[in-house]
């Protein structure tokens, strides 16, 4: 069984992965963030996923994501680069719905999101992650970054 972490489990993107990992047989999801709902049961936030999930939504400073096999981060764009290094240190492997690994470049990537990028070391590591293309690639990357 695969240990599974969401960060950010409150928006689009977050409740669409939750139902995709409820219906997969070999996932366990044991931490799903928020850091507005945090103690708010899942299935009382989203009725759709009654029945699926029995966790509460968790603050991400309190969450044990790092026990998880694999974290998805689905929060706005500056979340995953913050969190990312500790992570795959502890074994994790990422998968970033957000941007903070989609260029390579860092100083393209603070040309266009504006910000300093928190874990430039991590750029050349991530694996864009568009099958069609990286297929191979992706199999083995500790960090995919999830195109937009």
């Amino acid at each position: 069984m695969i240990k599974v972490g969401v960060v950010g489990g409150t928006g689009y993107t977050g409740v669409e992965l939750l139902r995709i990992l409820a219906a997969h047989p070999d996932v366990e999801v044991v931490a799903i963030t928020s850091r507005g709902e945090a103690g708010v049961k899942v299935a009382d936030y989203f009725p759709s996923l009654r029945g699926r999930f029995d966790l509460a939504f968790s603050d991400p400073a309190s969450a044990p994501v790092k026990d998880c096999d694999c974290v998805f981060f689905a929060p706005p764009n500056g979340v995953a680069m913050s969190q990312a290094k500790a992570l795959l240190d502890s074994g994790a492997r990422i998968v970033d719905f957000s941007a903070d690994f989609r260029l390579k470049d860092q100083a393209t990537w603070e040309k266009w999101y504006k910000v300093k990028h928190a874990s430039p070391e991590l750029l050349a590591d991530a694996v864009y992650g568009l099958p069609e293309i990286n297929r191979e690639r992706i199999r083995g990357a500790r960090l995919v970054a999830n195109p937009g």
